[in-house]
């Protein structure tokens, strides 16, 4: 069996808002804490990222990860790629380069963010960071463990979402293309962007989101990527009333782990 672990299961800002006052913001419910999203799996002794946002570090020390096998970007926004400088601390561990991997775009895109990474630095300072990147365009493999990306829509960026075994994780996300809506066919476990009721121009709502779960059919979904405007009991409820004998829609928190037939 694999094992997911969410990170972070916050939209751009995070939850709470810098400065905002509403129910979310301030409630005292952990799981309406929510720091930008990005996972953890592990598939037998495989290690695997799935972005490194701004609280990376954070994240990485609350779940105890010290080493790293891949890492699977989704794309290069901030609330993404902000800690990706905190990848070297697995060089220090193991004295080896970190394997990430991206869409063509993403890896041009980083390569131009970080400079001193991927081109010639003035000095190293306090370590410079070996990182082994290369384009995710087809099936590739982490160790042993077979992922294969998903080219998705955000708005006019593409991003990919990822498939492993029988879980696939899709964030950030305003269309499906019908070719990869078959790549996720036959799921038990769907990690889907879903940000807020209100509609949006770059990232579907949770009416959107149900509808893409309504045509997949995975056994288990969670949401992520969430905003502000969601109470997570709130909308627990309403998705628990909402699923089926065949067809569990779920709201992710920060910390919750899962598993999945690898």
């Amino acid at each position: 069996m694999g094992k997911l672990e969410f990170l972070g299961t916050g939209t751009s800002t995070g939850v709470p808002l810098i400065g905002c006052q509403c129910k979310v913001c301030l409630s005292k419910n952990p799981k309406n804490n929510r720091m930008r999203a990005s996972s953890k799996i592990t598939v037998k002794d495989t290690v695997i990222l799935i972005d490194t946002g701004p609280e990376f570090r954070l994240q990485a020390i609350r779940s105890n990860i010290s080493r790293v096998d891949g890492v699977l970007i989704t794309h290069t926004h901030a609330d993404h790629v902000a800690g990706f400088d905190d990848l070297r601390a697995f060089n220090f561990i193991t004295g080896e380069p970190v394997k990430v991997w991206g869409n063509p775009s993403s890896c041009e895109i980083l390569k131009s963010n970080y400079p001193y990474i991927f081109g010639s630095a003035l000095q190293v300072g306090g370590g410079l960071p070996q990182i082994e990147l290369s384009a995710a365009e087809d099936l590739f493999y982490v160790g042993n463990i077979k992922v294969e990306p998903i080219p998705v829509w955000h708005g006019r960026v593409p991003v990919n979402g990822y498939r492993i075994g029988s879980m696939a994780y899709v964030t950030d996300v305003s269309n499906i293309p019908q070719r990869s809506m078959a790549k996720l066919e036959g799921l038990d476990v769907l990690v889907l962007g879903a940000l807020r009721y209100r509609k949006h121009s770059t990232h579907l709502n949770i009416d959107e989101a149900l509808e893409i779960v309504d045509k997949l059919r995975p056994k288990r979904t969670f949401f992520t990527h969430i905003g502000h405007d969601l109470e997570h009991e709130r909308v627990s409820e309403r998705l628990k009333a909402l699923s089926s004998r065949s067809v569990q829609v779920d709201l992710a928190y920060d910390g919750l782990i899962l598993e999945f037939p690898d």
